[in-house]
Order: C-alpha cells, then structure tokens, then sequence
C-alpha cells in the first residue's frame, strides 16, 4: 500500500533577507570612496534582488491610474512581475503575475479597466481581481481529490499602501509602515504632492525605454547632481531656450541637499529654474502666480522648491524633478541594464492648458527623445561599459565634494550639507545601500548612521 500523499503547501513565501558584510565594505564612507563592482558584478546585483528589491517599499503606481474597482496596470518590483488592481471594496491590492501552477504570467498586456479577473492562457486557471483562484479549464482539477482550489491562488505582495496618490508595496511582511519607511522625508514629498488641496494625478500614459547601465547610475544622479548639468545639459537647455544658458549663476546661497534613510533631493530654491528649461512661459508665469498659495501651505523654503532647479530620489528606485513634472522608476533588469517608466504628474486643479504644456514639456526633456534623456542615457551607459574593464573594476570611484558641507544648524528635516554642488546625497545613497547590505534587520536599519537627526518638522510658515 502506497503512503498518502501531503498536498503542496501554496501559502506564500516571502524569502528572507541575509547579510552581505563584503559588499557592504565596497561602499567606504570615511573615504568618500566606492568600489566600481557594485555596478556591473552578478553576484552584487543579485545580492541587491534579496536584500533591496526583496523587502524595500517600491513604487507600484498612482491612485488616479486605477480609480475603478477592476482596474489594473502591470509593473515591477525588481525583476518581480506584479499586477496592482484596484478591489471592489476599494483598497489596492498586488500580486505576483505568475500562475502558481507552472509559472506563466496571467496577465500579458500593461494596464486595463474594470477587469473581472485573469485567466492564464497555459492551462486555463482563472482568478479573480482579489488574488483567488476562481476555476480551471474543464475542472479537471478540480475532479482530484487533492485539489483545494481555496488553498491556491496569486502570490499577494506582503504590504501595500499609499502616500498621497502614490501607491507602494513592499514584499517583506515585516518592514516598517511606509511613512516610517519614509521618516521625516514626507516634508519635502509634500512639495510635488500636497502643493494644493485637490491633490495629484498621473496624465498622459507611461513612457517607457530601456537603457543599458546599472539601475544605481540613474537613482545617484537624481538623488542629488545638479553638477551634471552645467556640462551635460549645456547644449540641450540652448536649444530650448534659444540662446546660452548660465546655470551657474542662478545658484542660491540657500540651496541645499537633504537625506533620509537615503531618500535624497537637492535644490537650489530659484523658483522656477526647472520648470524654465521646459520652454513654455506660460508655466513659468503659472507656478510664479501661484507661489503666494503655495507659500501659505507649505512654507517659502518648499514653496520656492515647487518649480526650481531640483532633484530627488526615494531610495532605492524611485525619482522625480518638481519643477519638470516627471516621476520615473528605474527597474533593474541585471546589473547593466534598467528598463524607464516615466510619467507626468500634475495638481488635479491645474487648468487642462497648463496640465497639456507639463506634459509636452516631460516629452520634450526626459523621453526617449527629449534633450535631457538622450545626455543622461548615454553618460549612464558609459559608465556602466567602462567599469567592466578587469583593471578598470578595480580602481575606487571618488564621491568626495562637500565633504565639510554639513549644516548642523539647519531646522529642516533629515541630513543637512549647505548648497547644492556636493556629493552628500550621493554619500548618503551608498551609505544606506551599505546598511541593506548589511543588515538583516529592520530594527538595525532604522536605527542606522543614515537615520535623520531627531529634530521637529518645520511649521509651514517657515
């Protein structure tokens, strides 16, 4: 007589995080210095999968894409297909696009409306919107004694929540709450996402490309290199504007750069610097015109950010420029490739002109064909290729400007360094991904060197 067979036990597996103390070294901070291999080794960037992209909190998508219970869009969390669908009570849910009985995905296109479900289109298992798994082809399955169509169905990502339109999920059921996640770093969030009552919305699709670098070229530099520009974006910010373009004279001496948990953005509190490069006047003469409104909400500090030369990227993936309007993620597809989603997000109150011009001007600067993305991508991709060099890998790159720059005296949230042309955010940025490196957890990198100072939120009349 044969023994009885267990059934396959489908709950969900959320893998746990390790720690990688070498790769953690390659990252030197008391040397402002980092090891070229954590840009183009497998065995890092794999490393990264588990102990990054596995238990961080991501950017799925904005609350205005999927207003309908049903309605879906497809993304990625790492190199993890997800679906991210809206309930019918109304809550956001993710899952993973694989069907758990040989693994294919059940979902092929990007986004849609009001979905009834997903049905794989191997052997015809079909779920609901809900994760669940509703029925089989021909119920052959369920003819089998062992079949518990109750105990299968999609694998839900572990948390999701949202922050002001924008929906995150993390796979890692005992990370912290998103905000906690965030820390005090919502302050400078709130500049593109809380400037008016009406709140935020996606306009205009996605735009999406692949660019071959590694995923961190493209994070550091929005996370905080305005030095970039005044080589890199010279000629493309002439075109649009029609003559030369003196960056450097526009520096404010109030600029700074901020980090949290390695959350990073940089400005320099000129007003309308970015939106200018955009080539419209009439969105210069918009945020300008609106700067008394947003002064009274937010403050002068973030009401001068609105529109101004600035950058931020919430670690590790996530970026976005305030004054261009443009929100990207930057999906790691290997260690020397990444494919770019980008968006427009704009105020819900903006009148239907202005939203059309912000979203031309995204077009326009940082697309595949705008000015601005073709310099970046080409930089990114120079950077990647080169460091594979046997002799070249092991050569230290130098993240050492600013090094004195710190403004302990400053009020505002997180870590300080006084002016905008330094390398702080960058050093922040590898110092936090050191700690993921290192630390298997949450209790250890919450507590971490990249942990903001304890200080209050600034009142909004700052």
């Amino acid at each position: 007589m044969c023994d009885a067979k267990a059934r396959p036990d489908m709950q969900p597996v959320y893998p746990k995080a390790g720690s990688y103390p070498d790769f953690a070294d390659l990252v030197d901070d008391s040397r402002a210095q980092v090891d070229r291999r954590v840009f183009i080794d497998r065995a890092i960037y794999e490393a990264e999968l588990r102990q990054i992209f596995g238990r961080a909190w991501l950017f799925l998508a904005h609350e205005s894409q999927i207003p309908n219970p049903g309605d879906f869009v497809r993304t990625y969390m790492g190199e993890d297909d997800v679906i991210v669908v809206r309930q019918r009570n109304g809550r956001i849910g993710a899952y993973l696009n694989s069907c758990p009985h040989r693994g294919n995905r059940v979902c092929m296109v990007d986004s849609g409306k009001k979905a009834r479900g997903f049905i794989c289109n191997y052997h015809g298992w079909s779920f609901g919107i809900d994760g669940r798994l509703n029925g089989t082809d021909g119920k052959v399955y369920d003819k089998d004694p062992g079949f518990q169509k109750s105990e299968i169905g999609l694998t839900p990502v572990a948390q999701v929540a949202s922050y002001k339109g924008l929906v995150f999920g993390t796979f890692d059921p005992e990370a912290p709450s998103l905000e906690d996640y965030f820390g005090p770093f919502t302050w400078y969030l709130d500049v593109m996402l809380d400037n008016d009552e009406g709140g935020t919305e996606f306009i205009g699709g996605c735009v999406k490309s692949t660019v071959e670098c590694n995923w961190k070229f493209p994070a550091e530099n929005f996370v905080g290199d305005i030095l970039h520009a005044f080589w890199t974006h010279q000629s493309g910010a002439e075109a649009i504007l029609g003559g030369a373009v003196d960056l450097g004279s526009r520096y404010d001496e109030r600029a700074f750069q901020a980090s949290v948990y390695g959350h990073g953005i940089e400005t320099n509190l000129d007003k309308v610097g970015n939106t200018r490069t955009l080539g419209f006047p009439e969105l210069n003469d918009y945020v300008l015109g609106r700067y008394e409104a947003v002064k009274a909400r937010l403050g002068e500090v973030r009401a001068r950010m609105v529109g101004a030369v600035s950058s931020c990227t919430v670690f590790p993936n996530f970026s976005f420029l305030p004054g261009q309007a443009t929100f990207r993620v930057w999906h790691p597809k290997g260690p020397d490739r990444i494919d770019l989603y980008t968006w427009t997000l704009v105020n819900k109150n903006m009148p239907e002109r202005i939203k059309e011009l912000y979203r031309k001007g995204t077009m326009i600067t940082f697309s595949p064909g705008g000015v601005f993305e073709m310099d970046d991508g080409e930089n990114w991709e120079y950077c990647t290729k080169a460091n594979q060099g046997w002799v070249t890998r092991h050569q230290k790159l130098h993240y050492g400007l600013g090094q004195d720059s710190g403004w302990a005296e400053s009020s505002l949230p997180g870590h300080i360094h006084h002016g905008s042309l330094n390398d702080a955010n960058q050093r922040q940025f590898y110092k936090r991904w050191a700690e993921f490196m290192r630390f298997d957890s949450w209790g250890d990198l919450q507590r971490a060197e990249t942990a903001p100072p304890a200080k209050p939120l600034p009142q909004a009349a700052e």
